[in-house]
């Protein structure tokens, strides 16, 4: 037979057990309150940290927007022929991250005024820190081409940075890419290009660049390598033409192009777009934009 007095302090160690939990617990919500507006942030829902722009090493460095296939690297060699400029390979900072591994790591990084983002800021300013003084020259110019889909992150990491815009034919880059793949996907390709396209034409609109295209550099590269130079404020040198008798490195995929053209170390005429090939609509709008016939 059960004992009563067990059966009592059962019941009051559950009663208790209930009591605190209610004492630890939020505090429900009333049946009658009233949610908060959409948009609105409660005392739970807190809006994220941002942290204040930390100062940099680099405070002005040069960015070659461009698409896929318009010349970059030919003019990352040339460019990195001056004796003041440092134009390494394509350095993929946007695939640089920063992961905070614990729950308290994100807390400790705001008391230092970092949050995540501020974090790959900093170091992506180191590694171009790094390669400047390691080269021992004025100018470090990155020129990934994918930096162009996130050029607001660059401008808002370095607001007084400078912007070199490299355009070519859209025709010719679908071109180029048709091309350079086996068992091309073209509507793909026709897709990349615009997406590329795209944000040129919103730096251009937004951004203080300086304009050049693949087709002028190549026909005329003193007159455009001079236009740079003004812009960089540094000295014109005719060597910047010669850029096969100085060392850039290994030319190999996902540094920058790797083709017998770039690796001849001369400045060869850019391949035209086809006259007879049709443009997406989008696309020969913006051609019209930059200048070009389509």
């Amino acid at each position: 037979m059960r004992d009563p007095r067990m059966s009592a302090i059962g019941k009051g160690l559950r009663r208790r057990g209930r009591l605190i939990a209610e004492a630890v617990s939020p505090p429900r919500k009333p049946l009658n309150a009233v949610p908060a507006p959409r948009g609105e942030t409660t005392e739970e829902q807190a809006p994220p940290y941002v942290a204040p722009r930390a100062a940099r090493l680099v405070d002005a460095p040069v960015f070659v927007l461009s698409s896929v296939r318009s010349g970059s690297t030919l003019l990352r060699v040339i460019l990195n022929s001056h004796s003041q400029i440092r134009a390494p390979h394509e350095m993929h900072l946007r695939t640089v991250h920063v992961h905070l591994s614990r729950d308290f790591t994100a807390d400790a990084m705001k008391a230092l005024e970092l949050d995540k983002c501020e974090l790959e800021h900093v170091l992506w300013d180191r590694i171009l820190h790094h390669e400047l003084t390691r080269s021992g020259k004025q100018v470090i110019v990155d020129k990934t081409p994918p930096n162009t889909l996130i050029w607001p992150r660059l401008h808002r990491c370095w607001p007084n940075a400078r912007y070199i815009l490299l355009l070519r034919h859209p025709g010719a880059v679908v071109q180029s890419l048709t091309s350079r793949r086996t068992d091309p996907d073209h509507e793909a390709i026709r897709a990349e290009v615009l997406s590329y396209s795209e944000k040129l034409e919103e730096a251009r609109q937004n951004l203080p660049v300086h304009v050049i295209t693949y087709e002028e550099l190549t026909a005329e590269p003193e007159k455009v390598t001079r236009g740079i130079c003004d812009h960089l404020g540094v000295e014109w040198e005719p060597g910047m033409l010669d850029y096969g008798t100085k060392d850039h490195g290994t030319f190999r995929p996902q540094l920058g192009d790797w083709s017998n053209t770039i690796k001849s170390g001369r400045i060869q005429p850019a391949r035209e777009a086809d006259p007879t090939a049709e443009l997406p609509p989008r696309l020969k709008e913006l051609a019209q934009a930059w200048g070009y016939q389509a």
